[in-house]
């Protein structure tokens, strides 16, 4: 019998998740399918299969992913039969990573899903591992015959691509020796999210705004993505990556990306990807000599963070105690083109930070001439726009209006769109929504190679000075404080200022 809750436009498909047994499937991947499940968003026929070394029973996978799915899924309690009808999808496969026996496996246990659905069905395989095992996988498929099918079969590779430009080459060489482009979902979850998504409808589907997108009316644009956690369980990871790799490489220049590019003539995946590769062509070089006038690093030391106590990220579990890793990075950059020549691009982003948020600020030019008496204006701010991200999605336009009474007197005011009060419908998480593009072959949101390493491109010069030049201050912003004074120095020598958050 069918199962009600699918959706026919997508075909059959084994979902195969390396790491299967790992926490990323725990809390992100198995909760995601689960709530598209529950959204008939998820085709007739359909398996996930996880694959990891650890030896686990069907049902004792199924156990642990049904605690995750409790725990974080977004439509929250979670119903029996519900869980029942999705978990009989879930199956388990014990296999190392570098056996040719775990894929031939693999691919026979493909084989016969598709011959009890009697029909042939798209494979993806997701690699949720740690990142050694991204150049290994790729290989292994190849080898047992997983991965010659450009139609019916995918890759999807987590960040970091990469640690460098080289190593970022070396992977995406791995992965076409054995994947066409085509076949190659490169996964950014902040590309899922519904806001960064608007940013496109909201500029190119609103005569009002594009016309004013460019240097004549633009002064400036501060991208954030505040974190106020600091690096939890990932302290061995993260202690070898940094903010710089971590964050600005992909999800920052992402959202660059979206600002600065220009129209595309159509929503084809490689016009909208073409021109957000564009947009880092166009970015103006940081030469070595210059990083130290338009880069900024910190690291967080001891500080209080709602009235708690927190440590010094040289104290955290798995961190050096006298590590040089940075946990904030701020940078100015620019795009030389014709739309945006002049326009600085400040990016920033760091942990331990007073709230979590990650947001675009367009601030606009002020007035060329002020008409209004002087008496009038004390409280004046140019007009800004803000795309908010997180944790809440909206946008807000601030603007001057008069304030009620016989005087001009002129007050900053805001409108404000949010889509919790826009839309009687939940957004869904990040995850589901590229899960559901890998799923309909839809790559419009996923990174291609020469994005990947374009973006590596751009920051090699500051990795290769910060190598070279061991950092004298750090700790030198605290835990709870938005970063290093230098940060904000970085906008104050051109008049500028990162948007005041409450």
């Amino acid at each position: 019998m069918r199962n009600k809750k699918t959706n026919d436009r997508l075909e059959p498909t084994v979902f195969v998740i390396f790491g299967g047994a790992g926490d990323l499937t725990w809390r992100k991947l198995v909760p995601a399918l689960f709530d598209l499940s529950r959204d008939r968003s998820m085709p007739a026929d359909f398996s996930v299969i996880a694959v990891d070394r650890v030896e686990l029973s069907d049902e004792k996978l199924r156990r642990r992913l049904h605690d995750g799915v409790r725990k974080f899924s977004r439509q929250g309690m979670v119903k029996t039969a519900e869980w029942g009808e999705f978990a009989r999808h879930i199956h388990y496969q014990q296999g190392d990573f570098k056996e040719l026996q775990t894929y031939t496996a693999l691919g026979e246990q493909c084989a016969k899903l598709e011959k009890e659905w009697g029909v042939k069905g798209h494979r993806i395989f997701y690699m949720a591992t740690p990142p050694s095992m991204f150049g290994e996988i790729p290989g292994y498929l190849g080898k047992a015959g997983l991965a010659r099918d450009c139609e019916w079969e995918r890759i999807v590779v987590e960040k970091p691509i990469g640690y460098d430009l080289k190593s970022a080459r070396a992977l995406n060489a791995i992965l076409a020796a054995n994947f066409e482009e085509s076949q190659i979902f490169r996964i950014d979850h902040y590309l899922g999210k519904e806001t960064v998504q608007n940013i496109l409808a909201f500029r190119f589907a609103n005569p009002l705004f594009e016309p004013i997108w460019n240097r004549r009316y633009v002064d400036y644009v501060t991208i954030t993505a505040a974190e106020a956690v600091g690096v939890e369980h990932r302290g061995g990871y993260y202690d070898h990556a940094g903010a710089l790799r971590d964050m600005v490489q992909n999800h920052l220049m992402q959202l660059l990306c979206l600002v600065a590019m220009e129209p595309m003539v159509s929503f084809d995946a490689d016009e909208i990807r073409n021109k957000k590769v564009d947009v880092l062509h166009a970015v103006r070089p940081i030469l070595p000599g210059a990083v130290h006038q338009c880069v900024v690093r910190g690291q967080y030391g001891r500080g209080t963070l709602h009235g708690k106590i927190m440590h010094g990220y040289r104290q955290e579990d798995d961190v050096s105690s006298h590590s040089r890793t940075e946990t904030f990075a701020a940078l100015k950059l620019f795009v030389d083109n014709w739309r945006w020549q002049g326009v600085p691009f400040y990016l920033r982003t760091g942990k331990r930070m007073p709230r979590q948020f990650s947001e675009v600020a367009i601030q606009f030019r002020t007035v060329p001439h002020q008409s209004f008496p002087p008496e009038s204006g004390r409280d004046w701010h140019p007009s800004r726009l803000v795309l908010s991200i997180q944790p809440e999605e909206g946008i807000v336009m601030g603007f001057q209006a008069k304030f009620p009474g016989p005087k001009m007197l002129l007050r900053p005011v805001e409108m404000r769109f949010t889509y919790q009060d826009g839309f009687a419908v939940p957004s869904p998480e990040a995850y589901e929504t590229l899960l559901w593009d890998v799923m309909s072959n839809d790559p419009t949101l996923f990174m291609r190679a020469d994005q990947v390493e374009a973006a590596w491109g751009l920051l090699m010069p500051v990795l290769e000075v910060w190598a070279e030049s061991t950092p004298r201050d750090f700790p030198n912003y605290v835990a709870g404080s938005w970063g290093p004074k230098a940060a904000d120095a970085l906008l104050a020598r051109e008049g500028h200022a990162w948007r005041p958050i409450a």
